[in-house]
């Protein structure tokens, strides 16, 4: 038997890859959902679908999804290769959802009868309001969203929103100087400039591969966050700039009508996308597009906010103003920080150690494989590509080897959410007094080190 084994399983040209439904939590960890036992179906686009009728809960919710195109491809020699084109192949959805009410909670279960006081609901409110959001473009997605057209419909219109909402209070800001409403401008900006990514990944992501760009163009999603992080920095330090340079030098706002109307727009902004998503996403069962809605929703109190501002320099209090712009300002900051790391360690191809660590655990129960070796995970766009060497009995033939390899990546499929493709590679077991034949391959390893 030959000393190498591949068995390879990527899309069938890359035009559409399969799109693993899992909404990850703010660090990029998965949610543990229930368990299934899927066929392995080779008929291409062949869909297994699990409680599309309902709403995802915010901590389980997979959608397997397995369907491989009809073609193989086998090439013997030295090696042994294996090809498998799929369809819109194996969906896992993760929802991540937060909210109250129809089956959908606000990051936490309650027991049946429970009933949130006012005043808990309103501690509640504030301590969602000061939590840092993510903004990672794999979190805002679902299997869900990712299908249905109404559901893109819906994030677009409520950007659109946004955007014009920001417009508007930019314009006031022009007339009045109220730094306060400039924090709160650029609060809604940033929120808005963030589904850029998203737009990328469906857009120009889709496209595609060929032989420049092999792995498609999943990472110009990721050159989009850099450019919204710079941009979304510049932003929050003109604004901190410009509340400090007030606060050393005290200066009156006018309009103060115009603000307050500028800053109830914002909050109406806000509450009309948050109710749209939220309405949306429970309709076609989108968590992710609900815990949108829910985000904008707590966005909106931070319109609020410049009320107190406005209503200070009313009163002749001329820091009110630039003390609530700085405090909104450290809350965009707050977003820039969980922004700017989820770019980073994108480009850096970081991934959760708990994704490796479930990926080697799925592969250790798989028969025939005697040990993981090295395991290699990495983000394209909002999709993951697995690579790992396992290790089978020296004496299985190729095929055997090869059936092992099958099981292998169908295993990582089922475990890890969002892979969308992984290169299995069965190295036999050494056997006593054998050369390890990778050493040949010793030299070249030396030689870029």
């Amino acid at each position: 038997m030959s000393d190498r084994h591949h068995h390879e399983h990527a899309s069938a040209d890359d035009r559409h890859l399969p799109e693993h439904a899992s909404t990850l939590d703010r660090q990029g960890k998965p949610t543990d959902g229930p368990g299934h036992d899927h066929g392995h179906s080779h008929e291409r686009d062949r869909d297994h679908d699990h409680n599309r009728s309902r709403v995802p809960e915010p901590s389980h919710g997979h959608e397997p999804d397995h369907g491989h195109s009809q073609g193989h491809d086998h090439g013997h020699g030295q090696g042994h290769g294996h090809d498998h084109g799929h369809g819109d192949g194996h969906d896992h959805g993760h929802g991540d959802g937060h909210g109250h009410g129809d089956g959908l909670h606000d990051g936490h279960d309650h027991p049946p009868g429970h009933a949130h006081s006012s005043a808990a609901g309103l501690r509640h409110r504030l301590t969602h309001l000061l939590t840092p959001h993510s903004h990672e473009t794999a979190d805002k997605l679902d299997t869900a969203l990712e299908s249905s057209a109404r559901g893109m419909r819906a994030l677009w219109a409520s950007l659109a929103v946004l955007g014009a909402t920001a417009l508007v209070q930019a314009v006031v800001v022009v007339l009045s100087g109220s730094v306060a409403l400039l924090g709160d401008t650029v609060h809604n900006a940033a929120d808005a400039l963030t589904a850029v990514p998203l737009g990328i990944a469906f857009v120009l992501g889709r496209r595609a591969a060929n032989r420049r760009f092999t792995y498609g163009y999943g990472r110009a999603e990721d050159l989009a966050g850099i450019a919204i992080v710079l941009t979304i920095t510049a932003s929050a330090v003109f604004a901190a700039w410009t509340a400090v340079d007030r606060l050393l030098d005290p200066r009156p706002v006018s309009h103060l009508s115009a603000v307050a109307v500028a800053a109830l727009a914002g909050f109406a902004g806000n509450e009309w996308v948050a109710r749209y998503r939220i309405r949306v996403g429970r309709e076609i069962g989108s968590a992710a597009l609900v815990a949108d809605g829910l985000h904008a929703r707590t966005d909106g109190f931070t319109s609020l906010a410049v009320l107190l501002g406005a209503g200070g320099s009313a009163l002749g209090w001329q820091l009110a103003d630039p003390l609530v712009g700085l405090a909104i300002t450290a809350a965009i900051a707050l977003v820039l920080r969980d922004a700017a790391r989820e770019v980073f360690r994108r480009v850096m191809d970081a991934v959760d150690p708990e994704l490796v660590d479930r990926a080697e655990r799925a592969l250790r129960e798989v028969p025939g494989v005697r040990a993981v070796g090295e395991l290699r995970l990495r983000w394209i766009g909002h999709r993951l590509r697995a690579e790992v060497a396992v290790v089978v009995d020296g004496e299985a033939t190729v095929r055997q080897a090869h059936g092992i390899a099958v099981e292998a990546e169908h295993a990582l499929l089922h475990a890890v959410p969002r892979l969308t493709a992984a290169l299995v590679h069965a190295d036999p077991a050494p056997a006593p007094g054998q050369a390890d034949p990778h050493l040949a391959l010793a030299h070249h390893a030396h030689a870029l080190s």
